[in-house]
């Protein structure tokens, strides 16, 4: 299948991609070293690739060597036990509803794992899985800079919610758990063929948005206001180096508890679903995909198993 000839394009990509403009976005360089036309729904392609094997895990094949466990998977951190399953599953009363309290929200009512296999967000349109897995594809490709993104039904711009503190301030997320949830990302990235050297400026930023307590408000998504971002908020969490405002998160970390039939949410709870025009993203034909494959291949070059070894110590 296409996205299954993606990963063998990205394990060919090599010494080509250490080679990025740095007026160039990610988003926009990489669609083209790996789909080579950069348009808004290769964007979208790219992003749901990163973003499904984050959440899952590898499910490309081939794919360049980097092993990623994937975000529901029960790990380590730093030596710690992390296990972010609960929080999709709806196991645990963590998501804000809109109330004084977390609620369970199943955000894996859509199919699971088994949809985001086939490149997809989701089996139908109107999930909470459908919501957010669409809402990471727009969320993530703001912050990767797509370019394309908003110019047209094929890759929309993010419109959900613009602070991430506020969306997760009923998990009372760890340090360890948020670096967990942010090597997953980078891992996936590494997978199709991303250099550390770009990886690095990428985990710096999502760990100094998300990562560290007390972080002031600020603008994430350029056409939303200024808002909280911080979603590591007890006490492992590292302190804001700068301009901190412990002032301003006024929801005290409180662990979530076990989800029961009082704090259970019966249907979709946050926002709309967001319009992608088809669920599963197309990029270019196999045989374009087949043919960068080829070119790339003669520019092999680059292991990127080193990738995976140093990554960790990039990110916090």
């Amino acid at each position: 299948m296409l996205f299954k000839s993606l990963a063998l394009t990205a394990a060919a990509v090599g010494s080509a991609v250490a080679q990025r403009p740095s007026n160039e976005s990610l988003c926009d360089y990489y669609t083209t070293a790996l789909l080579m036309n950069n348009t808004a729904a290769n964007q979208m392609t790219l992003l749901t690739l990163v973003v499904n094997t984050a959440v899952i895990g590898n499910y490309t094949t081939p794919n360049v060597g980097i092993m990623v466990p994937g975000i529901l998977t029960p790990g380590t951190f730093n030596g710690t036990e992390v296990n972010l399953a609960p929080y999709f599953s709806g196991g645990l009363a963590s998501s804000n509803t809109g109330g004084s309290s977390g609620m369970s929200v199943n955000f894996l009512d859509g199919g699971g794992a088994a949809p985001l296999k086939m490149n997809m967000p989701a089996n139908d349109t109107t999930s909470n899985q459908y919501i957010l897995l669409t809402h990471l594809y727009e969320y993530f490709g703001t912050l990767l800079g797509c370019s394309m993104q908003g110019t047209s039904n094929d890759y929309p711009a993010y419109s959900g919610d613009n602070s991430m503190y506020e969306v997760h301030k009923f998990m009372d997320l760890s340090a360890a758990e948020v670096g967990y949830f942010i090597t997953q990302v980078a891992l996936s990235g590494a997978s199709f063929g991303v250099t550390a050297d770009d990886l690095q400026p990428v985990g710096t930023a999502l760990s100094t948005l998300f990562g560290h307590r007390c972080a002031a408000a600020t603008v994430v998504i350029p056409t939303q206001p200024s808002a909280l971002q911080a979603i590591c908020i007890d006490d492992t969490c590292p302190i804001a180096a700068t301009s901190a405002d412990c002032a301003a998160y006024t929801m005290a970390a409180v662990e979530p508890v076990s989800a029961n039939s009082s704090n259970m949410a019966s249907s979709t709870t946050r926002g709309t679903a967001t319009s992608t025009g088809s669920s599963t993203a197309t990029a270019t034909s196999s045989g374009a995909v087949a043919t960068a494959t080829k070119n790339a291949a003669a520019q092999l070059g680059v292991g990127m198993a080193a990738v995976a070894g140093g990554f960790a110590a990039l990110l916090l």
